[in-house]
């Protein structure tokens, strides 16, 4: 196989080099030896398909990071560029210390606090005292190779190639990297769920001083604890972040047309910056063969196929952080007392250079836990007095184990051996993983790294707020001066502080199991998974309206069996609304019944809604772009959900029986529904808006002056096709697509040794508006069409479109 594999490739590399060249993208700055293979450094062959997909064949680690390296660079590189800018803590100095923060690395507000912060990690060496770690604590051989390799085929791209992307085309930020700056931003994401959503807190608590300590005592001892739904609002905005979701089913092969496994997965995440996935194959024949998407910046596979297994995640509902509160020395509020004995905080202090400024010093405190903070959110202040500090606790601030992680999926070869890499290698921060087989296995596991808060532990060591906050959300507050508060270490997890593999709440060969960012309870709806501690999340509560519409879909699904890819999708644009099959019946009977078919507007001006009744009734509850009704029932259900409590909001209500089913019949006699209605209609009307428009002429994307439709909805109505726009009142209208559906794959086996694989990058391959790939998946997704993915050497060699490269490092 190794050797029939090379022979392929160097066929195909002699036949193709005459007419090889780099995307358009690239803009070659040197002449056409360059492209040759040189006898040092790292090299790597990419061979571009439709879509400008690269297949990166390497003989190693090392060299296949240097083929990812490089082909990221050539469709990203300013994208990658500005998030290095961020780990390096230069925001402020080529930006401005006030301006927005990069989004998709940290939760910073300012660049300032940003740099704060990642510029204190930087100078703490806190990713090489990780990558000094021996696996599996720190990444293996193979796994520093591929950051090794992509830091120096990055590199390679930058020296070779003119920048043709304006947004960086000339900067003097866009820099060579390292390893380091590779490995730190594998850090930065894995701790975006935790520390990452501090760094504003982090990076300016302080403690009191003089009078402010005496005040700040007393302060204490009157906070009162807040009630049980102001915590689970406030964890919902920490945690239950719209910035980051998905959905994935996976079909066991009794349901399928021929024995083999389904999988079908939709990540939902941003359209632009650094969190976007990029497509490619990797290759090393003999050892790895994979496709899939990466997270910009990240060397492997994160979600993928190989010819015997697919796997996506999906944004798990544990919480990845906890937080203690500290007990401080009366004399020193930057002491605290473990056991009665005191431990100094570690004081980190920081200068960051301000563009046309005086750099700004800051200091920032840590302790045994992790770094001080003073808030849990704007609504949930943790005050910092003379007496009580609190200190968040992320033990992703130290994971670099998704590569090692990602790796085992991508050579698996089966389900159990996707699961044996989540237990060898236990790396993933906060995603659920759900997968299928050749062999017709499917799986879900909450197999993820969280600090190890055992309900036990909770109700021994919680503080006030903690018994509020940890049953209401997960999020708990534990004792930090008692040492019996220590979360302890679990025999089968490779550290302390976090759960072993025998605790993730797991589910094998269920006839389905589907997740769309709900509790791991409701996987699949005959088979409830129960008996996981609270941090991981509820058991027997409401289920989100995305999570009861893809339980009823994919049940139906392998209740009706002989499923294909084909199947798959067909689901994932069905773009059923079924918060619109639940409840639009009601209210447009409700809206024909008002009196001289008027409402009251939230501002008390009767308002004529009576064209919106026939538009509701004649509506066919789907977010297709053609769908005439779907834009005022979106505009009309966010209302709705904002005026009436979710307790008066339907007449049945939810009920742990019959969860996917509950609750249900809305609640027509709701006072906050007809004004919802009159609100809504005035909103079209003044942004001139038609009531019957069709979805796609007021949801899209432009690109390249073209204006494109977007099919798909918001989650909030229950759609599985994910899109998130924004609404503009003053713009007209919703701004183009920010946010939604993202790489999608559909993957089942036949019996040919090539997996049945269908794709879609929904923005792209490139961020660059002068690549070719910049909208021509855009314009496939706008027509709800996939691309047939080239897996196997046959189908690669075979594209119209191939074009090959040898790229290489001269040292």
């Amino acid at each position: 196989m190794r050797s029939r594999l090379r022979r392929l490739v160097l066929g195909a590399t002699a036949l193709f080099t005459a007419a090889s060249a780099l995307p358009a993208a690239a803009a070659p700055s040197q002449g056409r030896a360059e492209q040759h293979p040189s006898r040092d450094g790292l090299s790597a062959v990419i061979r571009y398909t439709e879509y400008g997909i690269p297949h990166i064949l390497a003989k190693n680690y090392a060299d296949l990071g240097f083929g990812t390296g490089w082909a990221q660079a050539a469709d990203e590189v300013c994208t990658l560029a500005d998030g290095f800018v961020t780990l390096r803590g230069e925001r402020s100095r080529h930006f401005g210390a006030d301006k927005a923060a990069d989004g998709a690395l940290s939760g910073a507000r300012t660049n300032l606090a940003s740099d704060l912060y990642f510029r204190g990690v930087r100078e703490s060496r806190t990713v090489e005292k990780v990558l000094a770690e021996p696996a599996p604590m720190g990444p293996s051989r193979d796994a520093r190779g591929m950051m090794r390799g992509w830091a120096a085929g990055y590199n390679a791209w930058l020296k070779k190639n003119k920048t043709t992307d304006p947004a960086c085309a000339g900067a003097s930020w866009v820099r060579p990297v390292t390893e380091l700056d590779v490995a730190a931003r594998s850090l930065a994401i894995a701790s975006i769920s935790g520390e990452g959503r501090f760094v504003d807190t982090i990076t300016t608590a302080q403690p009191p001083t003089g009078a402010t300590t005496a005040a700040g005592a007393t302060s204490a001892r009157s906070t009162r604890t807040p009630d049980a739904q102001a915590v689970a609002k406030a964890a919902d905005e920490l945690w239950g972040d719209p910035g980051m979701g998905s959905n994935a089913v996976a079909f066991r092969g009794d349901t399928t047309a021929n024995g083999s496994g389904l999988l079908l997965g939709n990540p939902h995440y941003p359209w632009e910056g650094g969190r976007r996935f990029w497509q490619s194959q990797q290759t090393i024949p003999g050892e790895l063969n994979v496709s899939g998407g990466s997270l910009l910046g990240t060397p492997a596979i994160s979600i993928g196929f190989n010819a015997h297994v697919a796997w996506s995640h999906t944004v798990s509902t544990g919480v990845p952080a906890n937080f203690h509160r500290l007990t401080l020395d009366s004399a020193d509020p930057t002491t605290y007392l473990v056991d009665g004995k005191p431990e100094r905080m570690r004081k980190r202090t920081v200068t960051v250079a301000v563009k046309d400024g005086t750099p700004v010093t800051r200091t920032q405190w840590w302790t045994r836990y992790g770094p001080v903070v003073t808030s849990l959110n704007s609504q949930v202040p943790l005050p910092w007095t003379g007496t009580t500090a609190y200190a968040l606790y992320d033990p992703n601030a130290s994971n670099l184990r998704f590569a090692d992680t990602s790796l085992g999926f991508s050579k698996a070869r089966s389900t159990d051996q996707v699961l044996a890499s989540l237990s060898r290698h236990q790396g993933i921060p906060w995603v659920n993983t759900i997968a299928a087989d050749r062999a017709g296995h499917s799986l879900y596991t909450q197999s993820q790294v969280l600090p190890r808060i055992t309900d036990g532990l909770a109700e021994r060591c919680s503080t006030e707020l903690g018994r509020t906050t940890y049953p209401a959300s997960g999020v708990a507050i534990l004792d930090g001066s008692r040492g019996d508060c220590a979360l302890g270490s679990d025999p089968d997890a490779v550290g302390p502080g976090i759960f072993g593999p025998a605790r993730m709440p797991t589910l094998k060969d269920a006839p389905y199991v589907e997740n769309s960012n709900g509790t791991a309870w409701m996987t699949n709806a005959d088979r409830p998974i129960t008996g996981y501690e609270r941090v991981f999340g509820t058991v027997g509560t409401q289920l989100g309206l995305r999570t009861r519409g893809g339980i009823e879909d994919v049940a139906a699904m392998a209740d009706k069996g002989r499923l294909t890819v084909r199947d798959l999708q067909r689901q994932q644009f069905a773009n059923r609304v079924p918060a619109g099959d639940l409840a639009a019946e009601d209210v447009a009977r409700a809206c024909a019944a008002l009196p001289g078919g008027k409402a009251t507007g939230d501002d008390g001006t009767p308002v004529d809604v009576s064209e919106a009744c026939g538009v509701l009734k004649a509506w066919d509850r789907t977010m297709d772009t053609g769908s005439r009704g779907a834009l005022l029932f979106d505009r009309f259900w966010r209302k709705l959900e904002a005026a009436v409590p979710p307790g008066q909001l339907w007449k049945v209500q939810f009920s742990a029986a019959d969860p996917v089913r509950t609750p249900n019949t809305l609640n027509t006699d709701a006072p906050g529904l007809a004004t919802a209605l009159a609100d809504t209609v005035t909103e079209l009307r003044a942004a001139g808006i038609a009531l019957d428009a069709p979805l796609g002429a007021h949801q899209f994307v432009v690109r390249d002056g073209e204006r494109l439709p977007v099919p798909g909805g918001a989650g909030q109505l229950g759609v599985w096709n994910v899109i998130q726009p924004t609404w503009d009142a003053a713009g007209g209208g919703y701004t183009e697509v920010p946010f939604g559906s993202s790489h999608l794959q559909a993957v089942g086996w036949d019996g040919s040794r090539c997996p049945v694989a269908r794709t879609l990058l929904t923005y792209s391959q490139s961020s660059n508006p002068e690549s070719p790939h910049y909208a021509d998946q855009t314009r496939l997704f706008s027509g709800e069409k996939w691309v047939t993915s080239r897996f196997c050497e046959k189908d690669i060699l075979s594209s119209p479109k191939l074009k090959v490269v040898r790229v290489h490092e001269r040292r």
